[in-house]
């Protein structure tokens, strides 16, 4: 479906000429791994699914979460109403290796900026950090479960109604929590 790209933040530190390869803390150093990272996105055409990896980042303060994690999201469509028009061709983002410490500094972020995000446990499990409502995350598990598909696949997956679940997975849509295709709703997966 889309072909990932996995962007070490470590690269992008390093990239960015930052003096600790391994810790993102101050605004001055997220905005600088930002650009980088935006920089790795434009070579990639058409819709993107962007891995960031967390795995060798030591330390992660707010600043940090906001400039890198938050701006990424909402420049490329995650926060926009529903009203606003959204960008083309879409980006998701996923992010893997985020330890405990990152999801301290990390979720007042996304909670500040009503955000969620689609992060992959080192087991290879699947969880949603930030803002989610109850119905949001019980129709994002049931992509989640059933490898996705058009709403009346995942309605009878689950045995809802149709049109109970459509708007929810609109709005996960919206949100870049799942990816909508023509033939449906489908998790971020990246293998």
């Amino acid at each position: 479906m889309l072909t990932p790209m996995p962007l070490d933040l470590r690269m992008a530190l390093a990239l960015a000429e930052c003096d600790l390869y391994s810790n993102l803390v101050t605004r001055a150093t997220g905005r600088a791994v930002r650009g980088q990272l935006e920089s790795m996105l434009s070579e990639m055409p058409g819709q993107r699914l962007a891995v960031l990896d967390f795995t060798h980042v030591g330390v992660l303060d707010f600043s940090c979460a906001d400039e890198i994690v938050a701006q990424l999201l909402l420049r490329f469509g995650a926060g926009l109403p529903a009203h606003a028009p959204a960008p083309h061709p879409p980006s998701y983002f996923m992010f893997r290796g985020l330890a405990e410490a990152h999801l301290e500094a990390l979720e007042p972020v996304l909670e500040r900026h009503g955000l969620a995000l689609v992060a992959e446990a080192i087991d290879g499990s699947m969880r949603l950090v930030g803002m989610v409502e109850p119905a949001e995350h019980t129709a994002w598990q049931l992509v989640l479960l059933s490898g996705g598909g058009d709403v009346d696949a995942i309605a009878s997956f689950a045995e809802v109604r149709s049109m109970d679940l459509h708007a929810q997975l609109v709005a996960l849509a919206r949100r870049r929590l799942v990816i909508q295709t023509p033939a449906g709703f489908h998790p971020l997966r990246h293998h």
